[in-house]
């Protein structure tokens, strides 16, 4: 896009924002040459504990849809605020009978194939519960210029809740692995919309099979996990790309080589190899596959359209999370990154769980404010204020939040 072009679309939008204040607009001056403001035009300024909190369906055939960012306050996350992707048909409640269950490991790199019931997984291996957060490669895609395909996510395609099942290392281990192990494959009763085949199977490195927190999971939150969140089993591997945690989980393949199951190739949750500019196309044999999920952060508290009273002090809360790293540091800003305030920090439950942080902060004056937050993560990547490496299909925006709020 030329810089004329550019500067008029962010014209256009500073001047839709400036139609929709009736107070000031405090720190304009400071914001970002590269910065878009929010669009606050279809805001319903208010009271916190008055605005509205519904699910966005953003399409029935295959189903998918959101809860609003504010939902996803709690620690951990209830199975009512967590969102729901399905690649597919969503399977018939009646054909998933936990008591006739079975979980199948199979594979060119398996020694001993074995298909286990859910009775059986409990009874022979050693119980988990683990926080895991589980992310849609495609969460916050909405925020990318130009556009992408697919499913338009705000920022509350994540949630981080509680599952208790058994290590997929443990179960593997029990069948035995051959030296030539290179990728699994999930597979669950997700059949593809045409109705011939899976809708999705995806997997992971061996490695992260045998060596990290993955489930094979049956409860959620301490409860059966409910039907649109994959009753009655569910693969989690928390830190990775939402859909690798296979739902309605019907078994793992054990590959010799990088799994090929639906969704594997390109450019399905894969990134391009090198830098691109925002537009450009890129050749299939020039993607590479996400592995792990990147730095990130959630404002929850205040929703964006609060109102507060001259004077009022503003108590700011949200999550972070980093893949299979760990947050280090939250940052705040109100004056578009001029100064950033550094957040309380909890530190994660395990890894690949996402952290809980607050910050009380007073607004200097009356006026209209954007609120951002900035995570840090174990290895010093930080959260960018703009707009991150644009991609064909969109993944992996991992740009601050941002709030509106204004002090009246």
């Amino acid at each position: 896009m030329d810089l004329n072009r550019r500067v008029f679309i962010k014209g256009a939008v500073a001047t839709s924002v400036l139609s929709a204040l009736p107070v000031k607009w405090v720190f304009a001056d400071q914001l970002p040459a590269a910065v878009t403001p929010l669009d606050i035009s279809a805001l319903t300024w208010t009271k916190a504990e008055d605005l509205p909190g519904y699910f966005n369906v953003l399409n029935t055939h295959p189903l998918n849809a959101f809860p609003p960012e504010h939902k996803l306050a709690p620690a951990v996350t209830p199975a009512d605020a967590s969102f729901i992707r399905w690649n597919g048909i969503v399977p018939d409640f009646k054909a998933l009978d936990a008591k006739t269950w079975t979980f199948k490991v199979d594979g060119e790199s398996v020694i001993t194939p074995k298909t286990y019931t859910i009775d059986e997984l409990k009874r022979r291996f050693k119980h988990y519960t683990l926080e895991l957060l589980i992310e849609c490669g495609g969460n916050s895609r909405s925020g990318f210029f130009p556009s992408t395909k697919g499913n338009q996510w705000n920022n509350a395609g994540v949630f981080c809740s509680e599952w208790t099942g058994v290590l997929v290392s443990d179960v593997l281990k029990d069948c035995g692995i051959k030296a030539d192990a290179v990728y699994t494959g999930h597979h669950g009763v997700d059949r593809h919309l045409s109705g011939k085949g899976e809708a999705i199977s995806r997997g992971v490195p061996i490695k992260a099979a045998l060596e990290e927190l993955g489930l094979i999971a049956w409860s959620m939150n301490g409860e059966d996990i409910p039907y649109l969140h994959g009753y009655p089993l569910r693969i989690v591997f928390g830190g990775r790309p939402g859909s690798v945690s296979q739902k309605a989980a019907t078994g793992i393949s054990v590959r010799n080589k990088v799994h090929d199951g639906h969704k594997m190739a390109a450019p399905a949750y894969q990134l391009p190899k090198y830098p691109i500019a925002p537009g450009e196309s890129v050749d299939d044999k020039d993607y590479k596959i996400i592995e792990e999920m990147i730095v990130k952060s959630l404002i929850t508290d205040p929703q964006s359209g609060t109102e507060l009273a001259v004077g009022q002090k503003i108590a700011i809360a949200g999550h972070a999370w980093a893949g299979l790293r760990e947050v280090v540091k939250v940052e705040v800003s109100y004056d578009y990154g001029t100064r950033w305030y550094t957040a309380e920090l909890e530190k994660p439950k395990n890894v690949a769980a996402w952290q809980q942080w607050k910050i009380e902060l007073q607004l200097p004056s009356q006026g209209y404010y954007e609120i951002w937050a900035k995570a840090i993560d174990s290895e010093g990547d930080s959260q960018p204020v703009v707009q991150p490496q644009w991609n064909p299909k969109g993944y992996m925006f991992n740009g601050c939040h941002r709030i509106a709020v204004r002090v009246v």
